[in-house]
């Protein structure tokens, strides 16, 4: 430890693996550091878009007064990868999905859903997720599906082994590499809008969203043509935020389309270098700014919602659903979302014009 100037120590997630390992290391490292010398480090927090929330939220009138119950109708949270664990099974069977990714879901989830913070300060901001994350109360097993991918036979060149296929695996592994959760944040704003968040590996995209999903317009006089609209800001890759709604079909027609105003960041900002997250988040701990980094007793209600699920899912050994290597995961996962309210309609779908 350094005499003059600062010290601070950035810690690497996983911080712990369930409520009573998170609680014993931040005792640990509270007799070392000062909780202002402590940059727990989640790099989500450092992706471009995600900063970008607060900027949506906080610095523009057209989302404040919708941004509530009584207009979305769901929030989805996707965090998708296209290749499975190769090599690195053994360590994933450790932790599982849901610790492995779940834990970043959540820093985006409190983004979405905290109330305006007094400042830009770094208490202030944190303040304000450690409030969600006490409204959420711990996971219900009946809004759960978990799911382990399986080898395709009909994969690209060499056939896309399994998980359980891994020889770093344990025979006979239940550890979910897909998890589909939905939570409720009891509070004004938030009550009875389900709150999904899926992740997965082995998966037909590489993809990281979040999809707020618009109630019905009331009084339909286009006769059931009008879909719902929908707000995406897409994190990875293709950085972008567009709006889904309703316009009408060009040329001799009075009939609704669905097209999207769009921001893509390689269309907008051609010659702009977004920084790595962690070129980002390293920056931050030089200039002492901790906004962006995890408080304990955010991570501690981040682990009191999740504990009791995955000490069931493992205590009972739940067997997870087995979805193919390549495929969107389990349809159960989609019927999960569908009994809560999200409503795919699957007519339509973006395309990056950075792509074409």
């Amino acid at each position: 430890m350094g005499k003059g100037g600062w010290n601070r120590v950035i810690v690497e997630k996983p911080f712990g693996k369930d409520l009573e390992t998170s609680n014993k290391l931040a005792e640990h490292l509270a007799s070392l550091f000062r909780e202002d010398q402590i940059y727990r480090i989640d790099h989500y927090l450092g992706k471009e878009m995600v900063q970008n929330l607060m900027i949506i939220r906080f610095a523009n009138r057209i989302f404040g007064p919708v941004w509530n119950r009584d207009n979305i109708a769901s929030v989805v949270l996707t965090f998708k990868e296209p290749f499975g664990t190769e090599g690195r099974g053994g360590y994933f069977d450790e932790f599982g999905i849901i610790r492995d990714v779940m834990q970043n879901m959540m820093q985006m989830l409190c983004l979405v859903a905290m109330e305006k913070p007094a400042s830009t300060s770094s208490d202030d901001v944190r303040d304000e997720k450690v409030k969600v994350l006490k409204s959420v109360p711990e996971i219900r097993m009946e809004n759960v599906v978990v799911g382990q991918y399986v080898g395709n036979p009909e994969g690209q060149g060499e056939a896309q082994k399994g998980y359980l296929d891994d020889p770093t695996v344990p025979k006979g592994s239940t550890t979910p590499t897909y998890a589909a959760v939905v939570l409720y944040i009891q509070n004004e704003r938030w009550d009875g809008v389900p709150f999904v968040m899926r992740c997965g590996k082995a998966l037909n995209e590489r993809k990281a969203e979040v999809r707020l999903q618009f109630k019905d317009v009331p009084g339909d006089i286009f006769h059931s043509q009008s879909k719902r609209n929908e707000l995406v800001i897409r994190v990875q890759p293709n950085e972008a935020i567009y709006t889904k709604l309703m316009t009408k079909k060009p040329g001799m027609f009075f009939n609704p389309e669905e097209t999207e105003l769009d921001l893509t960041y390689g269309s907008r900002y051609k010659d702009v270098k977004l920084p790595d997250a962690y070129e980002r988040l390293i920056l931050d701990v030089f200039c002492g700014s901790q906004m962006h980094f995890v408080r304990s007793d955010e991570l501690q209600e981040a682990w009191r919602i999740f504990t009791p699920l995955l000490h069931k899912l493992e205590s009972s050994k739940v067997l997870p659903v087995p979805y193919v290597y390549g495929s969107r995961g389990p349809p159960e996962a989609d019927e999960l979302m569908k009994k809560v309210g999200f409503r795919y309609e699957g007519t339509y779908k973006w395309v990056s014009p950075h792509r074409l």
